[in-house]
């Protein structure tokens, strides 16, 4: 293992805060990791990882090492990214995390386009509904609904997706169907909350020019875009989401649009990705293309 690629080795380590982990992220044996490590400390004379049985982390030394080899590789994209050549073939693997509907029914159904235009790139691809840590992960680039807060992430936003509110016949039988966003107050919705916290997010619509929250009530909650729509079907009460995700059942008539004369704010996506690896031809090759497959659906997100 050359000098860069122990850099490397070093900085997945202390991002991952496991040897195994770090080997697995760049495809190498553990034990030519730790090998790696010891060649690396005996070549600068220091000791750059506290080793317990539970985990990993830089001393001193390493944490100042460790910020100086971000800022070394990121230069070293910077300057490999300005060669033509590289920038306009980009190769290896690209680790993705998509949000599990974006996954499933816009980007992946698309991804032989991508695997022909770059095809010297391969993808790892992990998809679902939770919050990932990019950085200790590992993790390239991101998919996500909603407005992003982390401000340590490039942030680029791919689309505004239109929002229905809609319910099963069988609950609108049963509780009558709203004709004013006032009626919602006497009807059930099917909670959504992150999995980082219980709050339910509330409805959202534009009434008179401002934007609204109603507050449901509602016996069941859920933290999964598939379970939600289920519990849509099965007649738990109200939902709110992107169009595009229930537009099979809409067109079928198992959920039905109500209130379609208030429109909702919508929902942003964003592509995010850590700020060291703005500058990546890979990143930056996966993030052109996946605007445009959302501006072809959804209209640009700009």
């Amino acid at each position: 293992m050359d000098r860069f690629d122990s850099l490397q080795l070093f900085v997945r380590i202390v991002e991952l805060g496991s040897f195994t982990r770090a080997a697995g992220v760049l495809d190498i044996p553990r034990a030519t990791a730790t090998h790696a490590l010891k060649k690396l400390e005996a070549r600068l004379g220091t000791r750059l990882l506290e080793r317990t049985t539970r985990q990993v982390r830089p001393t001193s030394d390493g944490q100042a090492f460790y910020e100086r080899c971000v800022h070394l590789l990121a230069e070293l994209d910077d300057a490999e990214s300005s060669l033509s050549t590289v920038a306009g073939n980009p190769r290896g693997t690209l680790r993705l995390d998509l949000h599990g509907t974006h996954a499933t029914q816009i980007v992946l159904p698309r991804i032989d386009e991508f695997r022909r235009r770059y095809p010297q790139v391969d993808l790892a691809v992990s998809s679902g509904d939770r919050l990932v840590d990019l950085v200790r992960e590992g993790i390239d680039c991101v998919v996500r609904a909603g407005t992003p807060k982390d401000s340590s992430l490039v942030a680029r936003r791919l689309a505004v997706l239109p929002e229905v509110v809609c319910a099963s016949p069988d609950y609108l039988a049963h509780f009558g169907t709203p004709r004013h966003p006032g009626d919602l107050a006497t009807h059930q919705a099917v909670g959504f909350f992150a999995s980082s916290h219980d709050r339910r997010y509330p409805f959202e619509l534009v009434v008179d020019g401002s934007v609204v929250e109603y507050e449901l009530p509602g016996w069941i909650a859920v933290n999964d875009a598939e379970a939600y729509v289920a519990c849509a079907l099965r007649g738990c009460g109200l939902v709110q989401l992107p169009r595009y995700h229930v537009e099979h059942e809409l067109r079928e008539g198992s959920l039905v649009e109500v209130l379609p004369q208030w429109r909702s704010t919508g929902v942003t996506v964003s592509a995010m990705y850590p700020q060291h690896r703005q500058l990546s031809p890979r990143v930056r090759a996966f993030v052109d293309w996946v605007a445009q497959v959302y501006a072809e659906r959804f209209g640009s997100g700009e």
